[in-house]
């Protein structure tokens, strides 16, 4: 079933323009990273790349820098994680390099007369002048940075055998990435916006062992802190950081606190071909409950954990990678990490040696001037706000009911209007009783089964089994009750976004089936909600229903 997404350009675009002012540096409480008067603030950040081999930002022969930093913003990112080789601040002969040289020794014509019409005040630049200049431009519209040390070689990454994996390859000295580090935290020292260092992109290949990783990330982390101790400092795992579990056992011995966050990986290739080969709800319960094991388990344990990279191909023709991000939604939904996107890059100036080179994972187009998924946006849209943590309000725990599929949640226009799928910060605040009833909160309220395919409505009698709504299948997130016949249905959402029931579908086994409208999350939220409908209850008719009410489709103008 594919469910339309009814909300228009001009509504997601002042929608995702809130954006924060945070009082910087940041640090950390618990699993939270905060700023400085202890309010949380939400990572919510995309990829730029700026590690190939020309060792400028991607993006610049297409636009002016303020015409992108300015785009970032627009789509609802409060950050960048701005990556970096090693080589920049490490090998004199190619820091030394201006824009255009670089440019010019790979043959990069175009590209050069692209800076010229685009960032001409730039193309003369060093290469580290030139990122110093993107990560001042993002500063200036209010982005926050994280500077990523990708690799050490300039070139696309990765690969167990490319030299750049693990301490002691062909070209990851331990001692020069300890010196680029210190190097690029003294260089950024006093800058604001640069709020964190991220010491290495995903660490591989067969040198891999703990013994050294623990050995030279505190190095490192030390470095940094020393350098610049404002920046909070971000380690990854092993394993293209996909494993961050033998922290279980032994946790890093820094000399300073406040300031360490861990950071994972997730995308659906992680795993190979499973999401389309298998039954989505069994692979979903499986995949989560791995990526628990390896890294998750550090929110629990009051660890910051930053899923740094996680993607999809935006064409949406991608099976593996349409289900899986169906999964990871209602899991960054459930965990409220904080998280980056792979990636902003429309197109690569060379990549692999392919000079303009599609990016089927960026956010932009080939020419960095329009959008590839607008309904991509919609979905990640909730997720770039706080839903818990500390902040400015005192509201208690409640819940949302948040869609993944569409990135919306169950809202209510009034007592006499079908329950719909609508933006998350209009949602009811909801409770989720011990005996199994979803509950408006404040209210006598409850969610209802009414028959197959028919709207859910909302009853005072909260004690009937078609009241009482329990998480099934391996995926946790097909919500079912029982009809007063005593069938099994799952809440559903029809193509018009109104909630209904419906049979309930691929709960295992079968391959070929789509679950995807029929997952609900039960999400915990501390966020003040903009849903305060007032309610009667001194004139509640204990039937009240709200079937036969004709479900009016939200209609907005696409600009």
């Amino acid at each position: 079933m594919t469910v339309f997404f009814k909300f228009s350009f001009l509504i997601l675009f002042i929608t995702l323009q809130t954006h924060l002012n945070h009082a910087l540096p940041l640090s950390t409480n618990s699993r939270w990273i905060v700023d400085e008067t202890g309010q949380r603030v939400k990572l919510s950040c995309v990829n730029w790349v700026s590690h190939l081999e020309p060792m400028v930002a991607e993006g610049l022969s297409k636009q002016p820098v303020d015409a992108i930093s300015k785009r970032i913003v627009s789509m609802g990112f409060n950050c960048v994680r701005l990556t970096w080789p090693l080589f920049l601040v490490t090998n004199d002969s190619l820091s030394s390099l201006t824009v255009r040289n670089s440019l010019q020794s790979l043959g990069l014509v175009e590209a050069i007369a692209g800076f010229q019409a685009n960032n001409p005040s730039v193309l003369d630049l060093s290469l580290i002048s030139a990122y110093q200049a993107v990560v001042s431009n993002l500063g200036e519209n209010k982005v926050m940075v994280i500077l990523d040390n990708h690799v050490s070689k300039p070139g696309w990454c990765c690969s167990n055998f490319d030299g750049n994996g693990f301490f002691g390859d062909q070209y990851f000295n331990p001692d020069l990435w300890v010196k680029g580090l210190t190097r690029m935290a003294t260089i950024f020292n006093g800058i604001t916006n640069v709020v964190a260092m991220s010491l290495r992109n995903e660490l591989r290949g067969p040198k891999q062992n703990l013994n050294d990783w623990y050995r030279y990330m505190q190095k490192g982390a030390e470095a940094v802190h020393s350098a610049n101790p404002d920046v909070l400092v971000i380690l990854s795992g092993l394993n293209f950081d996909a494993d961050l579990s033998f922290l279980a056992q032994k946790q890093v011995n820094l000399s300073f606190s406040g300031k360490l966050v861990f950071e994972i990986h997730w995308y659906g290739f992680s795993d190979g071909p499973v999401w389309k080969t298998g039954n989505p709800n069994q692979v979903c319960g499986r995949v989560k409950e791995n990526v628990m094991r390896r890294g998750g388990y550090l929110l629990g344990q009051g660890w910051p954990l930053f899923v740094s990279e996680f993607g999809v191909d935006q064409r949406g023709s991608n099976v593996n990678d349409n289900r899986y991000l169906n999964c990871f939604l209602g899991v960054a939904a459930e965990l409220d990490w904080d998280w980056a996107l792979w990636t902003l890059v429309g197109s690569y100036n060379m990549r692999d040696g392919v000079v303009g080179m599609d990016e089927h994972y960026g956010l932009l187009s080939w020419d960095w001037c329009g959008t590839r998924n607008w309904s991509f946006l919609q979905r990640i849209s909730a997720l770039q706000s706080p839903l818990q943590g500390p902040g400015p309000t005192k509201e208690r725990v409640h819940k949302i009911i948040f869609h993944p599929l569409t990135g919306l949640c169950i809202i209510r226009k009034s007592l006499v209007d079908p329950l719909e799928l609508g933006p998350c910060s209009k949602s009811e605040a909801w409770n989720y009783t011990p005996q199994k009833a979803l509950t408006i909160k404040g209210t006598y309220f409850c969610l209802q089964a009414d028959g197959l395919g028919k709207p859910v409505k909302l009853s005072i009698i909260c004690t009937d089994p078609n009241s009482k709504w329990e998480s099934i299948s391996d995926s946790r997130m097909h919500l079912s009750s029982k009809l007063a016949n005593g069938t099994s249905v799952c809440l559903d959402a029809d193509p018009d976004n109104a909630i209904v029931v419906n049979k309930c579908k691929c709960l295992s086994r079968d391959s070929g089936c789509e679950p995807e409208s029929q997952w609900f999350k039960i999400v915990n939220t501390t966020r003040s909600l903009g849903s305060k409908k007032a309610v009667q209850p001194m004139n509640l008719n204990p039937e009240l229903s709200l079937e036969g009410k004709r479900h009016t489709r939200l209609k907005y103008l696409f600009v």
